[in-house]
């Protein structure tokens, strides 16, 4: 079934010059009525250590169930991409991220899980979890 025109009517950032964004958009689930899994990764997510300005890199796996809202991809490559610059700790920044994804989408179950690069000799693993 082709994606109907009144399905792209909320969405903003598609076909436009990309730029850091916190902005998530969403577009309907057209199977609501069925729990499906969503996942989304990438090993491209950049930020900084809050106390030493030092790179921290992660790849990061969301998995989610949708309800009546999927996530636009191009939204969440460019709200990862907000966060290059940004100290914040991985605790803090893998809650955060939780937290955004189910204010836009109101999902039946979200994971999000980061894996950030060894520094120091440690690898920090973050897993947060939504469930409805």
């Amino acid at each position: 079934m082709p994606t109907p025109k009144k399905d792209l009517s909320g969405l903003t950032l598609l076909g436009r010059a990309a730029k850091p964004s916190k902005k998530l958009e969403a577009f309907p689930n057209h199977n609501p009525e069925r729990d499906y899994i969503v996942t989304l990764t990438t090993d491209e997510f950049t930020c900084i250590c809050p106390v030493t300005g030092q790179p921290d890199f992660a790849k990061i796996t969301i998995r989610y169930i949708p309800d009546k809202k999927v996530v636009e991809s191009k939204s969440l490559k460019l709200y990862f991409w907000s966060y290059r610059n940004e100290g914040v700790f991985h605790e803090h920044v893998t809650n955060t991220i939780l937290d955004d994804l189910v204010k836009v989408l109101s999902p039946r179950w979200c994971e999000v899980v980061a894996d950030f690069s060894m520094r120091g000799g440690i690898a920090i693993s973050v897993k947060a979890e939504y469930r409805k």
